[in-house]
């Protein structure tokens, strides 16, 4: 059984190789398989790049990936294999680099958005080649792309006492004073439930990225608002943000995010999005001196250089240590 395989694979790749190279490829192939069954040998291998695709999304759903994440690498995926039309075994180093720099060339788009594209990428030939689907990943040999590094904006205490004055409901001011005091992520806020807050400790547990349980604690104002909110409600959803009209769903991503937004429209100071009250957050943490590693532990990040990107220090207390310890 395993000679005529091997004498098939011989044939079939003669265009190819010459004999030299043909015969050591026999020697090994003999080498392998020799007393082996070949139905051991060679599993279940995806046959097309969509199969392929498929077998890794569900290995990072299996991971804990958020479906959020998962999309993202699906449709990254997909675009790629629609430009590099080969299948996913004979991809090269050299074609991943060409379609990335074509990428960015015809859509203009940022250092940033084509290393996010990089790592994806990296990602699944790296996913292919531990699972021996491939010999070695392609991706390998591509660098990371340098981008620049850019100060993020955070609230200053003077915004986030305007954006809580101009809420025009309980339910808003409720989840502007937990994002700002836990920093916690959107997608954690939405999935609490009302049973989730401990109001005796101030405290509620929240699940993070990779399904990964922490404890986050909130201030007396936040505690006070949440109650607020929760005594005002007229419907018997479990969920501790709902949207405001029947039939009170649980509140969604995008609901908190578009509330937000408005709140800053109508206040004119940018943009108002959730991920910048976990940044402010962060970076008062640090500036008013919270180790690095409790910073870290409270956002939920698995390495701590995620923390010091998220985290700025303030210029002005640089220029007072400055002149302390230097001046």
């Amino acid at each position: 059984m395993n000679t005529k395989i091997i004498t098939e694979i011989i044939e079939k790749l003669k265009a190819d190789f010459d004999d030299n190279q043909l015969q050591t490829i026999e020697r090994t192939l003999y080498r392998i398989l020799k007393d082996k069954d070949v139905i051991d040998v060679v599993r279940t291998q995806p046959q097309t790049n969509e199969e392929a695709l498929a077998f890794f999304l569900a290995a990072k759903k299996i991971e804990g990936c958020s479906n959020r994440s998962i999309s993202f690498y699906q449709t990254t995926l997909q675009k790629m294999f629609v430009n590099v039309t080969k299948f996913y075994y004979s991809v090269t180093t050299e074609d991943i680099r060409l379609y990335l720099s074509q990428y960015q060339e015809n859509n203009n788009v940022s250092k940033s958005t084509i290393d996010n594209m990089r790592r994806i990428i990296s990602s699944f030939f790296t996913w292919l080649e531990n699972e021996d689907y491939i010999v070695k990943s392609p991706a390998r040999r591509i660098r990371k792309v340098k981008t620049p590094k850019l100060v993020k904006e955070t609230f200053s205490e003077e915004s986030i006492e305007l954006i809580r004055q101009n809420c025009k409901n309980l339910r808003d001011l409720a989840i502007i004073d937990l994002l700002y005091s836990t920093g916690i992520r959107v997608g954690e806020l939405v999935r609490l439930d009302i049973a989730d807050i401990d109001f005796s400790n101030k405290e509620c547990i929240v699940l993070g990225k990779g399904n990964k349980q922490r404890k986050v604690y909130f201030d007396a104002k936040t505690k006070i608002h949440l109650q607020q909110y929760i005594a005002s409600r007229k419907d018997n959803n479990t969920a501790l943000f709902v949207s405001l009209l029947s039939p009170y769903n649980r509140l969604k991503v995008s609901g908190v995010e578009i509330a937000l937004r408005k709140i800053g429209e109508r206040l004119e100071i940018g943009n108002v999005h959730p991920h910048k009250f976990r940044r402010t957050l962060a970076t008062k943490a640090i500036d008013k001196g919270m180790p690095i590693e409790q910073v870290q532990h409270l956002l939920g990040h698995a390495k701590i250089d995620t923390t010091l990107e998220y985290a700025m220090v303030d210029d002005e207390n640089v220029k007072i240590s400055h002149k302390k310890y230097l001046g």
